[in-house]
């Protein structure tokens, strides 16, 4: 068998290997959704009153181009949340996101593409980016706690960003990392009623 095949063959059915890449391919496919949902819903529940969609919405957005994501980065930018470097960043995720979404079996028997971690952490930033300016534009000037105060617009730690970031370290970190938030949630579990020895 020619040494390369055989490479390939010993890559998909090593359960270490197999394991691993097929958790980065889901991560970057669930990771490119959470993203979407930054672009399109977020707007969409902005031009939602009470389950009712304004007609704002279609003028004002989807007007923009016949992809609603397209649509909605237009807007983005119109807005001037993002930049069309952003714009250029999106379309590099989605290119990986795609690939791995079509070549999956191909990656996991020859290798991840080198730069998948450059795209995720490219995917984090663009996702913070945008949910920081609904924060700091939207949420925080509607909210009365916040009046008067002065807020540090980089502690702000949107929760999708949150999520994605404790997404890759439970998945990919190594044990110590991987288990930190499981062992401080179990911290706060309630003893059991049927378990007298938790109780005591």
């Amino acid at each position: 068998m020619d040494e390369k095949i055989q490479e390939h063959y010993e890559n998909f059915l090593n359960p270490a290997i197999l394991r691993q890449r097929l958790i980065i391919g889901s991560l970057s496919i669930a990771a490119f959704e959470v993203l979407k949902t930054s672009i399109i819903a977020r707007i969409k529940d902005f031009f939602t009153d009470w389950d009712t969609v304004d007609p704002k919405y279609q003028a004002e957005v989807l007007s923009k181009d016949r992809s609603p994501v397209y649509a909605s980065l237009a807007w983005l930018k119109e807005m001037n949340a993002i930049s069309d470097d952003d714009v250029a960043v999106f379309n590099q995720v989605k290119d990986f996101r795609n690939e791995v979404a079509h070549e999956i079996i191909r990656m996991v028997a020859e290798e991840f593409p080198p730069y998948w971690e450059e795209r995720f952490t490219d995917l984090i930033s663009l996702v913070d980016k945008i949910e920081r300016w609904w924060v700091v534009n939207y949420e925080i000037p509607i909210n009365p706690d916040f009046d008067g105060q002065e807020i540090d617009e980089e502690g702000i730690i949107p929760g999708p960003v949150a999520w994605l970031k404790i997404m890759l370290t439970v998945a990919l970190g190594n044990e110590e990392e991987a288990s930190y938030y499981f062992n401080e949630i179990i911290k706060y579990r309630k003893p059991s009623i049927s378990d007298p020895q938790k109780r005591s």
